[in-house]
Parts: C-alpha cells; structure tokens; sequence
C-alpha cells in the first residue's frame, strides 16, 4: 500500500519512512517541506503538488479513501488520513484495483500494470490558474464490467478536454468480488443491513472529495458532470438512482450502458436464482472462509485465484438492489420520480457487439439462425424476425450483430432517453457511426468504446486521418458544452436538438454530423416491448 505499511498486500511497492521528518518517502509520494511550486494545491487532507506541462497542470494518485484493506475490507470507503503540514507528490498514477487481467489477444488487453487491494486514487487535470475560476468539473468513470479498467488507462487522460475549459477527475473503485461481493455476516455487520455495493459507495466517495476540494484546483464543485462507458456508464446509471449521491453532481453522460430492468437484490432470490448473498456465500465457502475473520484474512490473491474455481465461475459482479445504496432498482427509482434528477447526454454506438463477440458465435446457415433466434427470444421470434428481417445467408452476421447490440445497449440509452425527457431535465441522445481506421476496420466498424477517444479528444496529430481529428474536435467540444452549460450546443458546432420523445430526436455522430429522427425505431420498440415484460 502506499500510505500504511502495515496493511500492504503481497507483491505491491514497498514503503521506506524517513524518520525524522514529517512523513516519509512512499511509493513515489515523497512529503517535504512546502515551497512555492506554482503546481502547489491545498487539500482538506493536505497539500499536493502536480507536474505542469503544454499549460496542464496534472497530479496523479491522489488518495480519496483509506486503503480497503485489513478490517476496512468489505466496508463502505473510510476516510483517507491527512498527511499533515508536508506535500503530497502526485506525479504517477496508483495501482489499479484487484482485476484478473484481458487474455492474450484480447482486443481490450493492455499492457500489465500494478495491481492492489490499496487503489482508491484519483486523478486530476485542469488548465485553471487559480482557484477563483470555478470551471466545469468532468469526473470519468471507467468501464470493464465492474471487473477490469482503471482510471489511469491512456485514453482515458484529461489533458485535452481540460485545455477546453473542463477539470478532468478519473478515479479508481473497487472490482470484482472486491467491490460486489454481498455476504449474510456483511450485511449483519453492517448498521445498513447492506452488503455488496462498495463499488458504488467509492464512487460516492471519490465524489464526495471531489465536492470537498476540486475548488482548489479551478474547479466548480457546483457544476459537476460524471460521466463513463459500458460499466462506467452502468454506474453512472446507479449513481443517479442512489439516494446517497444527491446533490454530488449536476449533469451525466452516459456511453453504451444501462441499468434498466431486473437487477439482482441482496436477500431476495428470484424465481430459479440466487441472491447476491447467496451467491457471496457460495463463493466464500469454497475458499473456506466461515467467520468475518477468515474472510478478511484471505489474501487478495487467493480471492481472485477463487475466481477460476466453479463458484467463482458463479459469481456475479454488479450492483445489488439493498434498501440502502439503492432502495429499489433503477427503472423504478426512474419511474418514481425519487432518482437524481439532472440533465443527460446518453447514446450507443452501431456496432457495439464486434469487439464484444467472436466470428465464431455467428450463424452460418438460414437454418442456424432461426434456431439462434428461437433460443433467444423464444415466443417473440416472429416478431423478431420483422425486426431483424433475413433472407439469406449474407445478411445474418449484421442481424446477429445489431440485434444484441440493440438489445444489450440501444434499448438502454433510449430507454434513459426518455426517462429523463419526461422528467424534465432534459436529455440529447447520440448514434455514434464513425468508423475509426485500423486494420480491422472492415470487420470493427462503430465498435463497443470506440467513440472515448473522440469524446476525450485524444486523437492525436498524425496518428488518425483528418476526419477523426475533426470529429474528435467536435465530440470533446459537446462534452465540455454540456458539463459547463447543461446542453451540448455552442458556436461553430452543429446544432443538437434536444431528445423529444414525439420524434425521437437525434445526432449521428459520424463522417457526416446531423439530426435524424426515430433512432432504429422498430429494432429498439421489439426490445422495448420484452424490457417491459421483465425478459431483456
């Protein structure tokens, strides 16, 4: 761990104290007396000094929450201790949380990178001078299936969008059985009666010290957009329905991700399930943990070794619904009112399932498919088929393809689309088309996170053609518009008409940049109809 000897796990950077000084010298966060660095910052936890470059002041690895680990393991967040009267060196990223990493090959793979239970970082960017220009706050919640990702991955870097006017937060929470796991002892040990969302309740937490500090660092603690991808979206999803982020931020931004429909809950089975505390147990009890004791005793490692076992095989990582952090799921929180109502950018991308699935899982013949079809949807297959109309062998792999992407991702966005429109806040809904070059390009097309980059505006010179730095130029430009003023619109930009329900207004995102009504209209009513019925 970087901040607490004592509770380091195996295999993370060993910390050296200084005795004699202040603090000590830890895992590339060296205390020393303050000076007069212009990249200085006063935290509620102390001072913090950032590496300025290009007019981009950044720090990195700044400790939000008390290392999980020891007894605090399976606990909401505590808070982290102040370091005192020295300077926090924030010039590398933390480690990133417990994960089993990508395959070989694997088209989200990245480089290895350090791994501990100690992750509860952020980092931040900003372009502000001081702290009196109160600029827009963007606060990026990374995907990976709540299993996978960090914020500190390379696309995801802030230097960009805070060159637009934006200061750029990217944080870290707890994944996999570390930030989901749901157990009966938790919940009795909880005075919540809650287990199994400490995932959410960091990202509560990371937004918690954003609202207590980020006017150090330019940044408008009254204008705060979170937003995020696949998982990240997920979760920007549920932080809108929890009661515990009220009033934490103001607009969100969801890319490709949705919590609508049933959601697992903590001690209730559904009909032919399991619970998230039955599932926990399981998990626990073959890795021959019985007592609180034992289970905090576990190594990190031997945790996600008990992920490879066959009740590993079984746990599911995602968000219970616990009568604490979430009272009830998301769509009811949605159709209800009691949500946290604010204004939303939300949309999906066309070909969201080709970097998701291998060719493998296509069918190949007519006579394939419609056995896929009918395993799939079962009584609905005939209207399915009108959806998704196929009449020969040819026009199978775009079918397969789009059908789960509608079903996996567009039904969502619209779906938040319109919910959020009826509340009235206000909601702009996007398709993302744009085809990014590569070598796969053909067969990858609009592929699942595709559009981050362009969002982030890191598409660098020389590195993509023309067309995608323009339409880099254009995204970050709606993403930084929105997280200032509510709404993407502003000069030079093409205009984005608000989301409407009537016309089911719209903006391609793509080659060429315009409005279009009735997004996918009958696909995404077929999946409409079955989200409705409780059978996405």
């Amino acid at each position: 761990m970087r901040r607490d000897s004592s509770s380091r796990s195996a295999g993370t950077l060993a910390l050296t104290f200084l005795v004699g000084i202040l603090a000590g010298l830890s895992a590339g966060l060296f205390v020393a007396p303050l000076d007069a660095q212009d990249t200085r910052v006063e935290t509620a936890q102390g001072n913090v000094d950032g590496v300025m470059a290009d007019g981009i002041r950044s720090y990195k690895g700044i400790p939000f929450a008390a290392a999980p680990v020891g007894d605090r393991r399976w606990k909401p967040p505590q808070p982290v201790e102040a370091w005192g009267q020295g300077m926090l060196r924030a010039h590398s990223f933390g480690p990133e949380c417990m994960q089993t990493p990508y395959g070989a090959g694997s088209f989200f793979g990245g480089p290895p990178a350090p791994t501990a239970e100690d992750c509860l970082y952020l980092n931040v960017w900003t372009g502000a001078a001081d702290a009196s220009e109160r600029r827009p706050v963007m606060v990026w919640i990374h995907g990976g299936a709540l299993t996978r990702g960090s914020g500190s991955t390379g696309i995801y870097d802030g230097t960009a969008l805070a060159a637009k006017g934006a200061v750029v937060v990217t944080i870290n929470y707890r994944l996999g059985p570390f930030g989901y796991l749901a157990h009966p002892l938790l919940s009795a040990e909880s005075e919540h009666g809650s287990s199994g969302n400490y995932g959410v309740l960091d990202q509560v937490a990371a937004l918690e010290w954003v609202r207590d500090n980020i006017a150090a660092f330019g940044g408008d603690p009254d204008r705060v957009t979170i937003f995020g991808e696949s998982a990240g979206s997920w979760s920007v999803n549920t932080l809108m329905a929890t009661p515990l982020a009220a009033g934490l931020f103001h607009r969100a931004i969801g890319q490709s991700g949705g919590r609508f429909g049933p959601m697992m809950r903590l001690s209730e089975a559904p009909e032919g399930g399991r619970s998230a505390e039955e599932i926990g147990a399981a998990f626990l009890e073959a890795l021959g943990a019985e007592t609180l004791e034992d289970m905090r005793k576990l190594s990190a490692a031997s945790v996600m070794a008990g992920l490879a076992t066959p009740a590993g095989r079984g746990f599911r990582t995602a968000e219970n619904v616990d009568g604490w952090v979430l009272p009830t799921d998301v769509t009811t929180a949605f159709a209800e009112g009691t949500h946290n109502n604010v204004p939303v950018l939300v949309g999906f991308n066309a070909d969201e399932m080709t970097s998701l699935s291998s060719p493998r899982s296509v069918p190949e013949t007519l006579e394939a498919w419609h056995e896929w079809v009918a395993g799939r949807v079962g009584e609905d297959a005939e209207s399915f088929v009108d959806a998704y109309p196929v009449s020969e062998e040819a026009e199978i792999f775009d079918a397969f393809m789009r059908s789960r992407g509608d079903a996996l991702f567009g039904i969502q966005m619209r779906t938040w689309a319109r919910a959020s429109e009826a509340a009235g806040e206000g909601a702009w809904l996007y398709y993302f088309t744009h085809e990014p070059p590569g070598p796969a390009k053909d067969y990858l097309k609009s592929y699942h996170a595709a559009e981050i980059v362009y969002a982030f505006g890191n598409v660098g010179p020389g590195a993509r053609e023309a067309a995608d730095r323009r339409l880099a130029r254009t995204m970050s430009s709606y993403w930084v518009n929105f997280a200032a003023n509510g709404d993407p619109n502003g000069p030079g930009l093409p205009p984005w008409p608000a989301y409407k329900r009537d016309a089911e207004t719209y903006l391609v995102l793509g080659p060429t940049i315009k409005t279009g009504t009735g997004l996918r209209a009958d696909q995404l009513d077929f999946w409409d109809r079955r989200l409705q019925a409780g059978t996405p």
